[in-house]
């Protein structure tokens, strides 16, 4: 039975309270986040606090020699049993009386720590010590020693981990108790898959064109006219007047699911502007002709991949009041205008319109100056990722798939292509961004780009802005969550990468309209 904690199966026969696990879970949602740590995960070979010596065994031997196939460390023995591509297997067994010298040396260390009724602090006799917490120190020593042995089966051979180690332990019942009691030897193997060695190229040949696009007035013009349409004024409409494709109601309403009412369903004055499809499918449009003062009753179903997994794909009905209908207004854009939306003047909307013109070319030249450099990486750097993250990454990218052709009602058909097809596709993509995510790392390893807690810091109190008064909750959230922590710095580390072989590469500006530079990557490759 493989463990992904392979301590767990031995914990739960001694009765022990929770023994950890063998590291701590590291994420990140690119490659380069899942691998960038893994190497610390495997530091120390003999534990957090490894001795000057350089010894793993209680005897002070040396470290074992890694060229050879079969290795000592005091008595254990590591075989290698497999290695195939980025696969290596090896069998572990470390003697009984290795195990035993530890334990002994555990409850030697507890004499001091443990009070006990009728003895005096620091006399309590070790097979005393013995009998009661000799089981569940076991336990704690084989932890240990698998865990210090796999460090150090990967750190004497240099390996970069691709994913957890699959230790396998013994799982019948007497083998276990034999083990826990320290009748018989330690022996399990452990599976890991690595990453090979990445061979970087020459960065200084990458040859890149930057697209910039300039701001016409057309563009801040059709911007200010967006704004103007977001802030129209709405006036009611006249006694009896239906509503209208644009106009505004404003409902109260009550959402039942097989007569029930449901958590959430239910408002009082909102409103729903007709045409916007800012309501679940369907809502909007049965309001077309209602009048102030009726009621209507409004059968919708919703998406299937709705954000509330219990209402996700459910017939509803919603009975909804219609308090008034409003109709549109227009809007003159002028300094009172302006005013309105807290800027001094017309001009100065016209100046923040284009700043945030600017802000968005930005943003896209960005986009698009990497998307190259990325082409150039994949370019230089070809060799065959890592089995376990590519089968990672396609699952996460064909489910994203599927579940966005379930909610455009797509099929494979309508895309012009087939099921088999499409996986192929998709899984290129996959593996392309794995190697690119391993190619990364190693540039970011190389050269000692690391995100700094500073800039972590100010990543975090980005995410607190997005979420206006629970700001305390999203704080905690990331406090207590290394994944969490772990999905903000990989894309801090990422683009910090960037920067830097950006600042090798040869980057040559490229002037384009503003359709070029939004276009789609697909349609500017046609």
């Amino acid at each position: 039975m493989v463990l992904w904690s392979p301590f767990a199966g031995v914990a739960e026969l001694v009765d022990a309270l929770d023994l950890g696990s063998s590291g701590e879970s590291r994420g990140g949602s690119s490659p380069s986040a899942r691998t960038n740590t893994r190497t610390d995960e495997f530091a120390g070979l003999c534990g957090p606090h490894p001795d000057t010596t350089g010894a793993c065994g209680l005897d002070g031997s040396s470290r074992c020699d890694a060229s050879a196939s079969k290795e000592k460390c005091g008595q254990m023995q590591v075989t290698e049993t497999l290695s195939e591509g980025l696969k290596r297997e090896y069998k572990v067994v470390v003697p009984a009386s290795e195990l035993g010298a530890k334990v002994d040396a555990r409850l030697d260390q507890m004499k001091t720590q443990v009070r006990l009724n009728g003895f005096r602090p620091g006399k309590v006799p070790v097979e005393h010590l013995k009998r009661m917490y000799g089981r569940a120190t076991m336990a704690e020593i084989i932890e240990s020693t698998v865990r210090d042995t796999n460090n150090q089966i990967v750190s004497e051979r240099g390996f970069k981990l691709a994913a957890d180690p699959k230790v396998t332990l013994p799982e019948e019942k007497d083998e276990v108790e034999k083990l826990i009691e320290g009748k018989s030897d330690l022996a399990y193997t452990v599976a890991v898959e690595i990453v090979p060695p990445i061979a970087l190229g020459n960065f200084k040949d990458i040859k890149i064109e930057k697209p910039v696009a300039d701001i016409a007035d057309s563009e801040i013009d059709e911007g200010i006219n967006r704004i103007a349409e977001q802030n129209k004024p709405f006036t009611a409409r006249s006694e009896g007047g239906k509503a209208e494709q644009g106009d505004r109601v404003v409902i109260s309403y009550l959402g039942t699911i097989n007569g029930e009412p449901f958590e959430g369903g239910a408002g009082e004055d909102a409103p729903v502007l007709i045409g916007s499809n800012t309501f679940i499918p369907g809502f909007e449009d049965q309001l077309v002709g209602v009048a102030a003062g009726e009621k209507r009753t409004l059968k919708v179903t919703f998406p299937a991949h709705y954000q509330v997994a219990d209402l996700a794909g459910k017939d509803a009905e919603f009975a909804v009041t219609a308090k008034s209908v409003e109709t549109p207004g227009t809007v003159n854009v002028d300094d009172e205008f302006a005013k309105t939306l807290g800027l001094e003047s017309r001009d100065k909307l016209r100046e923040a319109v284009r700043d945030q013109i600017g802000r968005d070319h930005t943003a896209m030249t960005r986009q698009k100056v990497k998307r190259a450099l990325l082409d150039e990486l994949d370019k230089m750097h070809k060799f065959e990722p890592p089995p376990s993250l590519v089968e990672e990454e396609f699952s996460r990218v064909w489910q994203t798939v599927l579940q966005e052709m379930e909610t455009e009602r797509k099929s494979f058909a309508d895309e012009n292509t087939t099921e088999e097809k499409a996986k192929e596709e998709y899984r290129a993509i996959a593996e392309r961004r794995v190697r690119l995510g391993l190619v990364l790392a190693e540039i970011g390893e190389k050269n000692k780009i690391t995100v700094t807690d500073e800039e972590l810091n100010r990543a975090i109190m980005e995410r607190m802005r997005q979420f206006p008064g629970q700001e305390q909750r999203v704080y905690d959230f990331f406090r207590q969550n290394a994944q969490a922590v772990a999905s903000l710095r990989a894309p801090i580390f990422e683009e910090k990468v960037v920067d830097f072989l950006l600042e090798l590469a040869t980057v040559t500006e490229k002037k384009v309209s503003r359709e070029d530079l939004f276009k789609p990557e697909d349609e500017v490759a046609a």
